[in-house]
């Protein structure tokens, strides 16, 4: 009998053979990830699946170091909040990550250990070329030192930017973040900001929790954005969130964090192993989301 509270989706062919890669978060009702990645898969006729799972933060050592010991569970990905958190069960990860102390995408090699790899921040980057929204020289806010926050901040780093400075409303995450910053790039001084006020910044990230849900605060106030900045929520739920929908009212220049996601394709499929498509499908056509759902505030 069907349940009329369970979500329509395409039917996927699932065999024994099929390699499982998963995505963890706390929540997870908001990734648009498998959206993302499973027609992929099937488009370039990958025998592979990726699925969400909860994991509560207490739950993620165990759940980690189990779920991988299954012979066709090739990876993980991670998401909110446990991209700083599973660094320590890791035997590697690359350079960013270890800047950054987070990651996205952890695998298993053929050796058993477990390899991480951080791609938020390169995205979030390409996706400001897309933009055309360029970071060389600019004054940037980053709001949220957490992992996504801090694996902008890296890659915005090496891209040049003048300054960068970190708000979190846990002042010693910020100031931690802003450390490691410095030391990694002296030459682009990263701040601890008292407060998320915008006055003074180029580029405004938002990269906090805040907008998940439609009762939240604004994570700062839209009036303290100066014409000609531009400012960029990475959430991937209630987008256009109510910051976005605040400063475009102001006549600000807003994106959602969409392409941040859709940017980091190809550096999943190559580290995973999978083949990666010759040309970049449309992945808001992928999703089965249109130009004008997957950024409003642009029509």
């Amino acid at each position: 009998m069907d349940n009329p509270g369970l979500p329509i989706v395409a039917a996927m062919d699932i065999t024994g053979r099929t390699r499982v890669f998963m995505i963890l978060g706390d929540p997870i009702a908001q990734v648009q990830a498998p959206a993302l990645f499973n027609p992929i898969f099937r488009a370039q006729g990958v025998d592979a699946v990726l699925v969400p799972a909860h994991v509560s933060p207490t739950d993620l050592p165990g759940f980690v170091q189990q779920v991988l010991r299954a012979r066709n569970i090739d990876g993980l990905w991670l998401t909110i909040p446990h991209k700083a958190a599973v660094l320590p069960l890791l035997d590697r990860c690359d350079r960013l990550g270890q800047i950054a102390q987070a990651v996205n995408a952890v695998r298993r090699n053929a050796d058993g250990t477990l390899e991480g790899a951080l791609f938020d921040g390169e995205g979030f980057a390409k996706s400001l070329d897309r933009f055309e929204a360029p970071v060389a020289g600019k004054r940037v806010l980053i709001v949220g030192a957490g992992g996504a926050g801090m694996a902008i901040a890296v890659s915005l780093a090496e891209r040049g930017a003048a300054a960068i400075a970190l708000f979190d409303p846990t002042a010693s995450r910020s100031r931690a973040a802003a450390d490691r910053i410095n030391a990694a790039y002296p030459h682009q001084p990263a701040l601890v900001a008292a407060t998320s006020n915008a006055a003074g910044f180029d580029l405004i990230v938002q990269a906090s929790p805040l907008g998940m849900d439609n009762a939240d605060a604004l994570p700062l106030d839209p009036a303290s954005v100066e014409p000609g900045a531009v400012v960029v929520d990475i959430l991937m739920k209630n987008q256009p969130t109510p910051l976005l929908r605040a400063c475009a009212a102001r006549g600000v220049q807003v994106h959602p964090g969409f392409e941040m996601l859709a940017q980091q394709i190809p550096d999943y499929l190559r580290f995973f192993g999978l083949p990666v498509p010759a040309e970049r499908a449309d992945p808001e056509l992928e999703v089965g989301i249109s130009r004008g759902a997957a950024d409003p505030l642009r029509r």
